[in-house]
C-alpha cells in the first residue's frame, strides 16, 4: 500500500508492468543495434619479425586452425592469467578453465601459458 502504484486495480498494473517491459526491451534493442554499428570489428594487426617467427612456431606446434589473435589488451588479475597485447597471437589450448568456466581459455602465448577472457580473442 506504501508503493506509488498500489492504490491501481491489479489489471491496470499488470498492464504498465508490461508497457514498461516492452519500453525497455526496444530501448535495449536500440541501445543494442547502436552499439554493433559504432564499435568497429576488431582488425587483424600487422606482424613485426620477432611475432611472426612466433606464429611459426606456434603454427608447427599447434596447427594454424587453433590460432587467435587478441583484440584488446588483457591485464591479467589472477593467479595462472596472462598479460597480453592487442595483436598478439596466441594458440588455443583448451577452451574451458580448471573450473569449466567456458568464459576463460587456456592459450599458449608462445613461450607462457595462462588463462585470457575467451571474448578478447578471435580467430587468426
Amino acid at each position: 500500500s506504501q508503493m506509488p502504484h498500489g492504490h491501481m486495480p491489479l489489471p491496470s498494473f499488470w498492464k504498465m508492468v508490461e508497457d514498461t517491459l516492452q519500453q525497455s526491451g526496444a530501448q535495449l534493442r536500440t541501445f543494442c543495434q547502436t552499439f554493433e554499428t559504432v564499435t568497429p570489428s576488431p582488425v587483424t594487426q600487422p606482424l613485426n619479425p620477432a611475432e611472426e617467427r612466433k606464429v611459426l612456431s606456434l603454427v608447427s606446434k599447434h596447427g594454424p586452425d587453433k590460432l587467435y589473435q587478441v583484440t584488446s589488451n588483457i591485464n591479467g588479475s589472477k593467479d595462472l592469467d596472462l598479460t597480453l597485447q592487442r595483436g598478439q597471437i596466441v594458440a588455443l589450448l583448451q577452451s574451458v578453465d580448471t573450473k569449466g568456466n567456458t568464459s576463460r581459455w587456456l592459450v599458449d602465448a608462445g613461450g607462457p601459458r595462462g588463462f585470457v577472457p575467451a571474448g578478447k580473442l578471435q580467430p587468426y
